[in-house]
């Protein structure tokens, strides 16, 4: 992995943390739940290889970010983005997000036009009423519930979880990373907080109104890959763009073509 740039900047809710990749065409990337920048370790060489500076956020709450004093919305989370944009003396940059990032991206397209360049979605959140509130019963809930235990047994149980997602793709190593990753959020009390406004969020409407060049950036593994081609029959003049395989991780099961799907993307603007 490359060295990256860390800096700081302040937002709404307290310091903000982020990776700086320096060079290049800038690109905010934008984290899912319940990771955080450290999510994009493996495509920041490929995408700084393409001419693309990679610059990932912690979202509020997570990773070395402050935490908010409440839920916040997805909105909320959006609000970081021009601070970090004012530090790095940046008037616009391409915003790309995975998963809960991906709603946050399309968030940041509509309260901050001018700021944005073009947007990528890694994940749509398109669901009917009754898959949401059974994602809140369900999700949400035992994140909330979720806490330390004697020996570790609840990162022994995150590990499982992402060891089951990944299904022998993933390095034990990167696993130990995603635990560490999620602690972090644990930590500060915000645990829950990702998906809580992720699940939240009625993306469908708010798609409709996005005006800047969007690439739909998915993969046939990934769970919300229903909801991508959904995706791209409500907007057919988006890019779209399928990766074979993979599932959540699939920016590390499959970083330069995830790198390079953008870097063709951004090059045809």
């Amino acid at each position: 992995m490359v060295r990256v740039r860390r800096g700081y900047a302040d937002g709404p809710y307290g310091q903000i943390h982020y990776l700086d990749g320096r060079e290049g065409r800038p690109l905010l990337l934008l984290h899912q739940a319940i990771q955080n920048a450290n999510q994009f370790d493996y495509v920041f060489e490929p995408l700084l290889e393409r001419g693309i500076r990679p610059i990932a956020i912690d979202l509020p709450g997570f990773g070395l970010s402050d935490a908010p004093a409440s839920l916040p919305s997805i909105a909320d989370y959006a609000a970081v983005v021009p601070p970090v944009l004012d530090a790095l003396g940046l008037a616009k940059a391409a915003v790309g997000g995975h998963h809960t990032g991906a709603l946050v991206s399309n968030e940041v397209a509509l309260l901050y036009p001018d700021r944005v360049e073009a947007a990528i979605l890694g994940g749509q959140m398109l669901i009917p009423d009754q898959v949401r509130q059974a994602l809140i019963d369900d999700i949400v809930a035992r994140e909330k519930a979720f806490q330390a235990l004697p020996e570790a047994a609840h990162m022994v149980e995150v590990a499982r979880i992402r060891e089951r997602y990944a299904a022998g793709s993933v390095s034990p190593a990167r696993i130990s990373d995603y635990v560490v990753q999620a602690m972090q959020a644990l930590a500060q009390g915000t645990y829950w907080y990702g998906h809580a406004a992720a699940f939240a969020y009625y993306q469908e409407e708010r798609l409709k109104l996005l005006r800047h060049p969007t690439l739909i950036l998915t993969n046939t593994g990934d769970m919300l890959y229903e909801a991508a081609l959904a995706t791209h029959r409500l907007r057919p003049d988006f890019a779209f763009k399928a990766l074979e395989g993979g599932g959540i991780d699939i920016v590390d099961q499959q970083p330069e073509a995830w790198a390079a799907a953008i870097a063709d993307f951004l090059r045809g603007l």
